[in-house]
């Protein structure tokens, strides 16, 4: 029989779960620019709804309807938010281990495996204080970018065009944001820069999206280059 985990000071708990309440009001509340942005690409408010209910990953909504408001066919869209959610799965990798989940819970919880759930819970030094920062944080950050997306697509269809508002930019500086902390090192620069650059050279080649993907694969050569010196 396996044993059961050491149970969780309620100290710490609540410490935790006050953590996780946090990142989810500050990324939920970023959920308004992903509806706006994407009754502006041409997607209906359900639509939008579906996105942020079904995929629930940032990144990959706004990639997706990033791509089809340039202009791109829906596959292109659908192929850069499938590359951007990959990352995803070498997150259940490193945690499947920690969080100790089996059956249909590990399968519930896959579906709350984003950025801010494996920050919350991939650092902590025991398995129930990763359970909690889990929970709270991928809970919290669902149910509130939920509600955003919705507020944000209604918003967005009362307003008209979110370009007259500057909301167009959101794309762009979403993707800045997230980018941001990773570029910590000399060669992420690096492979940043090159990637701009490879995606710039082919946006008046090629058509919406493409860039994208290309620039994707820098990131994966290098990668695939640093990890063999190792």
């Amino acid at each position: 029989m396996t044993e059961a985990p050491p149970a969780l000071a309620p100290a710490e708990r609540s410490a935790i779960v006050r953590d996780g309440l946090a990142v989810g009001l500050a990324t939920g509340a970023y959920g308004i620019s992903f509806g706006a942005v994407s009754v502006t690409a041409g997607l209906s408010v359900l639509q939008t709804c579906a996105l942020s209910l079904l995929v629930f990953t940032g990144a990959s909504q706004f990639a997706l309807v990033g791509v089809v408001a340039s202009g791109g066919a829906p596959l292109a869209g659908a192929m850069t938010a499938l590359l951007l959610g990959s990352r995803n799965t070498l997150y259940g990798l490193r945690l499947t281990s920690l969080l100790d989940w089996h059956g249909w819970r590990r399968t519930a919880a896959a579906h709350l495996l984003i950025d801010e759930s494996t920050a919350m819970s991939v650092n902590r030094e025991s398995t129930p204080a990763a359970r909690v920062g889990f929970l709270s944080t991928g809970l919290a950050v669902f149910v509130l970018w939920n509600l955003a997306t919705f507020g944000g697509a209604v918003a967005g269809e009362a307003l008209g065009d979110p370009r007259t508002y500057g909301l167009d930019a959101a794309v762009g500086g979403a993707f800045l944001a997230l980018l941001w902390p990773r570029l910590n090192s000399r060669l992420n620069r690096v492979v940043g820069l090159l990637a701009i650059a490879l995606a710039l050279g082919l946006v008046p080649v090629t058509a919406a999206g493409v860039p994208v993907l290309a620039a994707a694969t820098v990131a994966i050569l290098a990668g695939l280059l640093t990890g063999r010196r190792r």
